[in-house]
C-alpha cells in the first residue's frame, strides 16, 4: 500500500485510490443532532458507492449506560473493545485505508476519524469538502440502504494514537500553565448566553473559544495549513500546542479543531470527550460565564 492518508484526502485522490484497487473502506457519518434519523435518510438518498453508514448515536456512541463506556456526556464513547468489534463486523481490516465523509463540514465524520486513531488505526482521512465536493466533481453516487456484502474484518486494537482526557484529569490540571482548554462551541454558548442542549450554560473556567466552523472556508473545505497555523498561533499566544485539550458540547464538534491543529503542523492534541455535557453534570466542578 502507498503511504496512507492520515488527515485529509481530496476527491481526486479518493477517486485514484478507488481506481487503484487498494484495500479501502469508506464511511458516511452524515447526521443531524436535532433529527437523529435524518443522516441515515441522507445516506439512502445518495452516498459514495460501497460506503458504510456510521450512525453517531448507534455506532459511534454508547448510549446504553454500559459500565465500560470510555467517557461520559451526551455521546459517551464506547469502550475501545466494543468499538473494535463493530469495526470488524462492518468489514474493517488492518491493511485498509479508511476515508470518512459527511455533509456537515466534518462535524460528524471527524468523530470516526478520531476514534479510529484512538483505536490505533492511523490510515484514516477526512474527505475534504464532504459529499458536496464529491458530487460537485462528478463523483458517482448510489442510493438506498447499504446492502454490500463484506467479509468480517480482522481489525485488532493497537496502542492508541489519540489521547483521551477524563473530567477528573482535566479538573486536576485546571489553571495549570501546562494545560490549555479549547472549547469548539459557538461563542454565545461558550459565554453562557444560550444553552439549547445542556442543563447549565457557561464554560470551563479559563477555556479559550474557537468555534469549529472557523477551520473551514466558505465552500466547506479546510483552510490551508498556513492559514490554520496563523489562526491557532494567534489564539494560543505562545502557549504550548502540546498542552491543548479540546472539547465542545459532547465531544463531537471538537474534532475539526483537533484536525485543524494537526493540518497546521501543531501535532495531535488531546480530547476531553465528555465535554461540557459531562462537566456541567458533574457535582463540584467549577463553571464560568462571560
Amino acid at each position: 500500500m502507498n503511504a496512507p492518508f492520515t488527515t485529509l484526502i481530496d476527491v481526486a485522490q479518493l477517486q485514484a485510490l478507488i481506481a487503484s484497487g487498494q484495500p479501502l473502506l469508506v464511511f458516511d457519518c452524515s447526521f443531524d443532532l436535532t433529527s437523529p434519523a435524518a443522516g441515515e435518510q441522507q445516506f439512502e438518498q445518495a452516498h459514495i458507492p460501497g460506503a458504510v453508514y456510521a450512525h453517531l448515536d448507534r455506532d459511534l456512541s454508547d448510549k446504553t449506560a454500559a459500565a465500560d463506556a470510555a467517557s461520559g456526556g451526551r455521546h459517551p464513547l464506547p469502550s475501545r473493545e466494543t468499538f473494535a468489534a463493530w469495526l470488524r463486523s462492518v468489514g474493517l481490516s488492518a491493511d485498509m485505508q479508511v476515508v470518512v465523509v459527511d455533509r456537515q463540514g466534518a462535524n460528524y465524520c471527524g468523530r470516526l476519524w478520531w476514534m479510529l486513531k484512538w483505536c490505533g488505526h492511523e490510515a484514516v482521512a477526512v474527505l475534504d469538502g464532504g459529499l458536496q465536493a464529491w458530487q460537485a466533481a462528478g463523483g458517482s453516487v448510489a442510493s438506498g440502504p447499504d446492502k454490500t456484502s463484506r467479509p468480517t474484518g480482522d481489525f485488532t486494537l493497537s496502542p492508541a494514537r489519540a489521547r483521551l482526557v477524563s473530567a477528573q484529569q482535566l479538573f486536576e490540571q485546571l489553571g495549570h500553565p501546562d494545560q490549555v482548554v479549547l472549547d469548539a462551541r459557538a461563542t454565545p454558548r461558550f459565554r453562557g448566553e444560550v444553552e439549547p442542549l445542556d442543563p447549565v450554560a457557561g464554560h470551563i473556567p479559563g477555556a479559550l473559544n474557537r468555534p469549529f466552523g472557523l477551520n473551514l472556508t466558505q465552500d466547506g473545505h479546510f483552510k490551508s495549513a498556513a492559514e490554520l497555523r496563523q489562526e491557532f498561533d494567534t489564539l494560543l499566544a505562545g502557549r504550548d500546542p502540546a498542552s491543548v485539550v479540546h472539547h465542545c458540547g459532547s465531544g463531537v464538534s471538537a474534532i475539526p479543531n483537533v484536525l485543524g491543529m494537526e493540518i497546521a503542523g501543531l501535532g495531535r492534541a488531546a480530547l476531553f470527550a465528555g465535554s461540557w455535557s459531562e462537566w456541567c453534570n458533574t457535582p463540584g466542578l467549577p463553571m464560568a460565564q462571560g
